[in-house]
């Protein structure tokens, strides 16, 4: 495959899985961006920044090499870009990255709150906690503050010996959502679960203050049904 080829393949699929931000309401102005990992051919292709998803187009898909260096003209990568990059070096399992600032997710990172499993909607793709980060510093915010954004995601998986395979998606305390899959639609719908849970988690809440987490064999049943060698849910 020639490297054009490969450069308009990601960029037709990053392209398409932006636009699926909007049309999932999972996104309003231009706050979200969608970006792909080839880590073989050196590449990553992101949403330029501050650009209207009416007019964008699949050739304003900004191709950076794996440190975030922009290698072809065009427009700016989006200002979000050292966040994913930092997310590619850590988990090296992943493909493709997803910010939105969703409603209902941005909700609990303002509160600071990690996401409880309450139920199967929740375990059927985040197995456990969805965490939430610590508040970045006002240095990390002054220093690099998108390297920094991506650097505390890591911290936080590190230090609570979370595998980001089997929970893909994080809250940056203050600001939003991030999710993670090894396709740009895998990473889409993991946005969408995420802010579906973070909406039923809250209405849960408020129908039950003193709701519990749901028991670790029924999070096992539902999470390994769909994930793992023996997974069974689907066709084959």
């Amino acid at each position: 495959m020639t490297n054009k080829l490969l450069v308009d393949e990601m960029k037709e699929r990053v392209f398409a899985a932006n636009l699926a931000l909007p049309k999932a309401e999972l996104v309003k102005l231009t706050w979200g961006n969608v970006s792909e990992i080839n880590r073989e051919a050196g590449l990553i292709v992101i949403k330029p920044s501050g650009v209207s998803y009416q007019t964008m187009q699949m050739k304003d898909m900004v191709v950076t090499d794996l440190n975030g260096e922009v290698l072809e003209k065009g427009m700016k990568p989006s200002s979000d870009l050292a966040t994913h990059v930092e997310l590619y070096k850590a988990f090296k399992e992943i493909n493709s990255v997803v910010h939105t600032h969703s409603k209902h997710a941005v909700m609990w990172a303002q509160a600071g709150r990690e996401i409880p499993a309450y139920g199967t909607t929740h375990a059927d793709t985040f197995y456990g906690v969805v965490p939430c980060t610590r508040q970045l510093s006002s240095e990390e915010v002054t220093s690099a503050y998108e390297e920094e954004t991506g650097k505390v995601i890591v911290e936080t998986f590190n230090e609570k010996k979370i595998d980001p395979s089997a929970v893909p998606g994080v809250l940056v305390y203050g600001h939003g959502p991030f999710t993670w899959g090894k396709t740009p639609q895998q990473a889409v719908e993991n946005s969408i679960v995420l802010d579906e849970i973070a909406e039923m988690a809250c209405a849960t809440e408020v129908v039950n203050d003193s709701v519990m987490p749901i028991p670790q064999y029924l999070l096992d049943k539902h999470f390994f049904r769909k994930h793992g060698k023996n997974a069974y849910y689907g066709q084959s």
